[in-house]
Formats: C-alpha cells, sequence, structure tokens
C-alpha cells in the first residue's frame, strides 16, 4: 500500500513540476519593446489567476483525501483523495472554464507610465 501512494504522490508532484519549469512560459506574458529598445514585460495578474487550476484541483483533493478519512480510515482517504481531485478537475475545466481576456493593442512601440 506504501508503493502505491508513494507513486501516485510522485506522479502528482511531477504533473505540478513539469508546466512550471517548461522554456514557453515567457511567450504568454505581456512584453513589448520601448522607445529605447529595451524588452518591458508586465504581469499584472494575482496568483490565483495564475495558477487559478491547480488551486482549485488542490483544495478539491484535500477536501476529498478529509471526507474520506474521516468516514473511511486511510483506504478512504486515498479514494476520497481520488474523488476530489476528479471532482476538482470537472470544475475547473469543463463546469467553470477560465475566460480569456483580449486587450486591442494598436502599437507595441509606445512607453506605458
Amino acid at each position: 500500500m506504501k508503493k502505491i501512494i508513494t507513486t501516485f504522490m510522485m506522479f502528482a508532484m511531477m504533473a505540478v513540476a513539469i508546466p512550471m519549469l517548461s522554456t514557453e512560459a515567457a511567450a504568454q506574458r505581456d512584453c513589448y519593446r520601448d522607445r529605447n529598445g529595451r524588452l518591458v514585460c508586465e504581469d499584472d495578474r494575482n496568483i490565483y489567476d495564475k495558477h487559478r487550476n491547480l488551486i482549485n484541483i488542490g483544495i478539491g483533493t484535500a477536501a476529498g483525501a478529509i471526507l474520506g478519512g474521516l468516514i473511511g480510515g486511510k483506504k478512504g482517504a486515498l479514494i476520497g483523495t481520488a474523488a476530489g481531485a476528479g471532482g476538482a478537475a470537472l470544475y475547473t475545466y469543463k463546469l467553470n472554464p477560465k475566460t480569456k481576456r483580449y486587450e486591442r493593442v494598436y502599437s507595441r512601440n509606445y512607453r506605458r507610465y
């Protein structure tokens, strides 16, 4: 049983670590060059906006594990963890998907103050 739980924990850690270490994250930021040619990048989103999906799934997983542990012990905690993660993922990705903000930018060669 310990091997299964350890394997599940390692897969969960890898699922979180791989997107955080990807190199294409810089392409998703709001970057432009100012009139002096310097690259200026701004990201005005807060932590929840940046990591909304992970936070929602983490909260659902923790809630499922706590409820499963209270109801069914160790086995119930494992089942509750899976059910909580599945329910939170369903909510995050299908029932309440993130809407993208689009801003009109006519020229990125202007100076922002």
